[in-house]
């Protein structure tokens, strides 16, 4: 069995508060795109267990790992016998901001639930997708979605505009928990513009822009030179980061920016184009 996990970004992203337990209360406008991982699900020997392959060494295994911790929810909800081979091929760069790990373990949820013959129903997925991770829920349905709580409450909205972006992605990331804890006390560099930028009926912003950009000065200036070129509608960080968006007017102009940004940024940016999906 085949599977494509889609990468997301955020086009609105609110904090609202901590919570007691830790948490932090968001909301949040995602949508999936174009950019996808690819799995393999195939029935393994008895008593073999689940084996897991993938093709980036780089990516945490053991408990840390979502598609492994996403198998064993499975197994461990129907009462059955782990006996699987996963394969995960990966395209969507860990540490990105778009959501690459929460979409294989989605992903993983729902090929195990029709290779064995649909055990679980869809509320019961997402139940087990909530207790894997925050953004994981959101996946099991992977359609534009206003995500509250602390994403787990997943609302899905109508079809976006299929808009053409461009990612950009320095070699660092930026982790995700550090991001939510520095937030009440971080402050706006000056120069750099955080205020909402409109596109038609979408207002697009993101709260977490003030901490990640206060410490990776880096990215400011990549969304403040994103949004100086021509070609770009509108630019923003995803999520915690560190990948940005842009925007694009035209989709035939990704090749250029994105080779302009490597001259004129860093030249070991990596570059995707990709495009918003229904």
């Amino acid at each position: 069995m085949q599977l494509f996990a889609p990468a997301k970004i955020n086009l609105r992203f609110r904090v609202l508060r901590r919570r007691e337990d830790g948490f932090h209360e968001i909301e949040t406008l995602m949508a999936p795109i174009s950019l996808r991982d690819e799995l393999v699900i195939e029935p393994n020997d008895p008593g073999n267990g689940t084996v897991f392959s993938c093709d980036d060494p780089s990516l945490p295994g053991g408990e840390e790992n979502l598609v492994l911790r996403a198998a064993r929810s499975f197994f461990a909800a129907t009462k059955t016998e782990a006996s699987v081979r996963i394969q995960l091929r990966k395209k969507i760069p860990h540490g990105a901001g778009l959501g690459g790990g929460s979409s294989d373990a989605a992903s993983t949820l729902l090929g195990l639930n029709e290779l064995h013959g649909s055990p679980l129903t869809r509320a019961r997925l997402t139940s087990l997708a909530a207790a894997i991770g925050s953004d994981v829920p959101f996946f099991i349905g992977a359609s534009a979605a206003v995500c509250s709580s602390r994403g787990e409450i997943v609302e899905p909205v109508g079809a976006l505009p299929k808009l053409p972006l461009l990612l950009l992605k320095p070699q660092f990331g930026v982790p995700t928990a550090w991001a939510y804890q520095s937030w009440c006390e971080s402050r706006e560099l000056p120069g750099i513009d955080y205020a909402p930028q409109s596109l038609g009926e979408l207002v697009l912003g993101n709260d977490l822009e003030r901490p990640v950009f206060e410490k990776y000065v880096f990215l400011a200036r990549m969304k403040q030179w994103l949004r100086a070129q021509p070609e770009v509608a509108a630019a923003l960080l995803s999520g915690s980061g560190s990948t940005l968006f842009a925007v694009l007017r035209d989709v035939a102009t990704a090749d250029d920016l994105a080779g302009r940004s490597r001259a004129e940024l860093d030249p070991l940016l990596w570059t995707c184009a990709c495009e918003i999906v229904s």
